[in-house]
């Protein structure tokens, strides 16, 4: 019979998820700052590629916490969130529609991870792991700030490039 799965399993499986997924993030944040124009934006992207390092880093201490080994598995919700992205540079470089669509999948991104830790700060809660909880924490008051920041950079100015055109 198979083994019976429990929250500790649904924990490290979206943890292997969620660390595949800032991986995959750290390679892509590069490409979207060289495709923005304004320059606010290219900042906000190789800030988020700083923060996206540290938060690699806190996983690696979340998995350490719960004597894993830090591994990803294929993500395909961030993978398809990164080829949407990705579609975006090609059809819109060098247009002033740019800044508005990476934004707009810089928040797909952004709004995947919040789900994520959220999730993972509540079951680490609930599995007693406290020292991952403030990790996970820190991460999620990151990306949930990250969103936001990316809002007033729509509102300020992106949208209305865009629509300028």
């Amino acid at each position: 019979m198979a083994k019976t799965k429990t929250i500790e399993d649904l924990f490290h499986d979206t943890l292997k998820d969620i660390y595949y997924a800032e991986r995959k993030i750290l390679k892509t944040l590069p490409k979207m700052a060289r495709a923005a124009q304004s320059e606010e934006l290219k900042a906000a992207f190789q800030k988020h590629k700083t923060q996206t390092e540290g938060q690699i880093e806190r996983l690696q201490q979340v998995f350490e916490i719960i004597g894993k080994r830090a591994q990803g598995k294929t993500c395909d919700a961030i993978e398809g969130i990164v080829a949407e992205g990705e579609e975006i540079i090609e059809e819109y470089a060098g247009t002033p529609a740019v800044d508005a669509g990476l934004i707009a999948s810089a928040q797909a991104v952004e709004h995947y991870e919040i789900t994520r830790y959220g999730t993972l700060k509540r079951w680490a809660q609930v599995l007693g792991h406290q020292d991952a909880v403030a990790l996970l924490d820190e991460t999620l008051q990151e990306e949930s700030q990250t969103d936001q920041d990316l809002t007033v950079l729509a509102d300020s100015g992106a949208n209305e490039m865009a629509k300028a055109a």
